[in-house]
């Protein structure tokens, strides 16, 4: 990791985001996809609703979409 440290305004975001996952309900995750970060409801277990075996995430249990840049791949 590069040694970076964020400004001011950075931080304040950051520390944010970690209070949000400290509260952050079973009943929900977060997905990224094609650039748009959306908050997608889960299964009684937790997991990921899927349109069937390996046809990806079924868009219908989209919640919100957040405007927060993002990526949706691989490091």
């Amino acid at each position: 990791m590069a040694d970076l440290e964020p400004t001011p305004d950075e931080a304040r975001a950051i520390r944010a985001l970690k209070r949000i996952a400290k509260t952050w309900p079973k009943s929900l995750w977060l997905f990224s996809a094609n650039g748009t970060l959306s908050v997608m409801r889960a299964d009684e277990d937790g997991g990921h609703i899927e349109l069937g075996f390996g046809e990806g995430i079924d868009p219908a249990y989209a919640l919100a979409t957040i405007d927060i840049p993002n990526d949706g791949g691989d490091w």
